[in-house]
Order: C-alpha cells, then sequence, then structure tokens
C-alpha cells in the first residue's frame, strides 16, 4: 500500500477502531458525529482495501475476525500516537490534561484507589478522571481503559505491567468475640469457631498455615459464608466470627481497634493473594496524563506498602 493510499484510509481507521471499541456502529456514530450507515461504509472501505473481514457482524453482536483484533491493536496505536502528538507541548510544559479511564475491583477501589484518585485530582485541576469499578478482568485494549488495576499472582502477557503492592489475607476477629468464644493460639483452634471465608470455590473452607517447618491446613466451617470482602469485615465487626480478609480492607478497622489480628505470628497461605498490578498497552507514546497517574500511584504506594 503507497502512502497516499494509507492517507486515503485514515478516516476508515478511526471509525473501525471506535466502533470495536464501542461494540456498536451507532455508538460509534455518535461519538464521531457521524451516521451510523456511513460509519458501516467506511469500516467496509477499510476491509476492501485490506482485503479481509475485519468485523463479524450479525443482528445481535459485534466480533472481532482474527485479523480485526490485529488491525485493532494497530489502529488504536496509531490514534494514540496522533493524540500524543496534539500534546507534545503539554508533556513538558504544564499541566496533564483531558480523561483518565482506570478500573479496579470493588475493594481495591473503595479502600486503596479511591482516596488516591481523590488527592491526584486535587493536584492536576486540568485532569477529569472515569473510575470504573468491576469485579471482572478488563481489558484495557478492547474496552478503551487507559489503566487497569488488577489483583493476581501472574500478570497477563502482552500488557505492561507495574506492581503496586503486596495484596496479603489476613485473619481478623472482634475482641468481644475473642472474649466470648477463647483465644486463638494454634491455627487447630479455628474448629472450635465460626470462620467466614469466601465459598467460591470448593477449597476456599480449607485454611492453610506454616510457621518455620511446620505446615498446618484446617477444614474451618462458619455460620455466614460470603464472597465480598467488606461484607465479611462487617460480620467480623459484628462478632460473627473469625474472617479472612484482604489486609487493605482490614487496615482501617485494625487501626481502630474494631478488629484484631488472629494467629498473626503464623503465615497464612491463602488462595486470594499476589501483587496488585497496573496494567496498560504496551506503547512508546505513553499520554501525560496517564504517565502522571501511574507516577503518583506508584510512589503512594510503594511508600505504603
Amino acid at each position: 500500500m503507497g502512502t497516499n493510499a494509507f492517507l486515503k484510509i485514515l478516516p476508515e481507521m478511526v471509525s473501525f477502531l471506535r466502533v470495536a471499541e464501542l461494540g456498536s456502529f451507532s455508538a460509534a456514530a455518535s461519538q464521531l458525529g457521524m451516521t451510523p450507515s456511513a460509519v458501516s461504509r467506511q469500516v467496509t472501505r477499510l476491509e476492501k482495501e485490506l482485503g479481509v473481514q475485519l468485523i463479524q457482524r450479525t443482528t445481535r453482536q459485534l466480533r472481532l475476525t482474527e485479523p480485526g483484533i490485529e488491525a485493532f491493536a494497530h489502529c488504536r496505536a496509531l490514534v494514540t500516537a496522533a493524540q500524543a502528538t496534539m500534546q507534545v507541548a503539554q508533556q513538558f510544559v504544564g499541566e496533564p490534561r483531558g480523561q483518565v479511564r482506570i478500573s479496579a475491583p470493588k475493594a481495591f477501589a473503595r479502600h486503596v484507589l479511591h482516596p488516591l484518585l481523590m488527592d491526584f485530582l486535587g493536584r492536576h485541576p486540568s485532569l477529569d478522571m472515569q473510575l470504573i469499578v468491576a469485579d471482572r478482568d478488563i481489558d484495557p485494549i478492547r474496552e478503551g481503559v487507559d489503566l487497569v488495576v488488577r489483583l493476581t499472582p501472574d500478570p497477563p502477557q502482552g500488557l505492561v505491567a507495574r506492581p503496586l503492592m503486596a495484596v496479603r489475607q489476613i485473619l481478623c476477629a472482634a475482641p468481644r468475640y475473642l472474649e466470648e468464644k477463647g483465644a486463638i493460639g494454634h491455627p487447630r483452634d479455628l474448629l472450635a469457631h465460626s470462620c467466614l471465608y469466601l465459598g467460591e470455590q470448593e477449597r476456599d473452607n480449607r485454611w492453610r498455615f506454616c510457621k518455620g517447618d511446620e505446615a498446618v491446613d484446617v477444614i474451618v466451617q462458619g455460620r455466614y459464608v460470603a464472597n465480598h470482602s467488606e461484607i465479611r469485615l462487617d460480620a467480623v465487626r459484628g462478632g460473627l466470627g473469625v474472617g479472612c480478609l484482604p489486609d487493605f480492607v482490614a487496615r482501617d478497622a485494625l487501626d481502630s481497634g474494631s478488629i484484631v489480628r488472629v494467629l498473626d505470628d503464623w503465615e497464612f497461605q491463602a488462595n486470594y493473594r499476589g501483587q496488585a498490578y497496573l496494567l496498560f498497552p504496551p506503547n512508546s507514546f505513553m499520554l501525560s496524563k496517564c504517565r502522571a497517574l501511574i507516577d503518583h500511584l506508584t510512589t503512594a504506594l510503594r511508600r505504603r506498602d
């Protein structure tokens, strides 16, 4: 394809990108200020120029073909580079501008990310923020999100992964619960207690503890099973038993004394632990607004961790 032909299909590439991101010709047309039929014609022209089908169209949904997935990545890089070019001066002078879209799991968003974003917005009055709270794996490329927080021991291939903080599961109980039911000095003592666990997987009530050369597996039982950490925190504060909680969820309640650590001299090897990573597509043209937020989060959480 010659240079002139490439220049002619630049608008078609932008239209294809928006359709792929939004999953709809109508939504893309609304964003681009065009009619759906005009957007559809542009995508068709791009497919003819490339000689491959990029989008499989049905009455219910649109799906990218294998060439479409490849083309989508290149088109997104092209548009990002164009946006970066428009902001060249801004990267060196003055405040970053525009909107940053970031997603995170619910508990992490509420307890860790939200306070940091509030501080970030206070420091950068020319920036806007969209926080997408979702307990599912967000694909930043397909869903048009700038940055994604994911809690995992193994970050996915194909994305840049910046570590933010370690995520640990700890055991907690309310002081009055322990006064009524008795202290817990060894993992096997949990067999006589009501324990709150996730219940998402069959082995979620099998808790493993290690101390030195000793390893202990305990199958716990309890009256309340909940796969939401903030609900388990409320139940622990309410005296319903011993609960496993992410350390960042329990932090404030521990500081206030409404709950206390249990078996903190043992290593609790929970299923749900690892690292919180900040994920984003590899790109040489990182926008200053995203770079500023990445630096803010990594610096703040490095101090906290």
